[in-house]
């Protein structure tokens, strides 16, 4: 079978994304090409059946440091992976597909539902997902620009304004 042939669009190892699908329009992530599978920030984590399929019901924290502006999201179960952290621990998480828009692509990613909370970013894109057509610059960052001030203060935990939605 034959793999779909993309144009490739150069990106740098840091960029805004938005999670179209999940109700967050700005979340800042890393673009790793040594992990497999994207990952997300993601807390509150339960697993219920509906009509006999099985579904997650999760959080998302989209601002680094901050709990302020939290998102809840439903999505089925796509799979269960144990994978290794940076730190060599083994877990078992929950995937979900969803759709990541980088640099105005979008592009369906598998993705792993983890706590973040200790790690410098809130989603980490794979290499599965940049395979969509992505080339990483490692040199460059936020080649699709930079959000909006007033994203970028709350990220960091210095404006309690509400986020617009972009």
């Amino acid at each position: 079978m034959r793999e779909p042939v993309y144009s490739n669009t150069i990106a740098g190892w840091r960029e805004w994304v938005s999670l179209s699908g999940a109700g967050v329009p700005w979340i800042k992530a890393k673009l790793d090409t040594g992990a497999r599978t994207s990952s997300l920030h993601a807390f509150d984590v339960e697993e219920h059946d509906r009509d006999g399929v099985a579904v997650v019901r999760f959080g998302v924290h989209p601002w680094q440091n901050s709990d302020e502006d939290a998102v809840v999201v439903e999505s089925p179960v796509h799979d269960r992976r144990s994978v290794r952290s940076s730190s060599g621990h083994t877990e078992e998480r929950i995937v979900v597909l969803m759709d990541i828009v980088l640099l105005d692509r979008t592009m369906t990613a598998e993705v792993t539902l983890t706590n973040r909370d200790e790690m410098g970013f809130r989603m980490l894109v794979g290499r599965e997902a940049l395979r969509q057509g992505f080339i990483v610059d490692s040199a460059r960052s936020f080649v699709g620009g930079r959000a909006p001030r007033g994203i970028r203060r709350r990220n960091r935990g210095r404006d309690s304004a509400p986020a617009p939605r972009a």
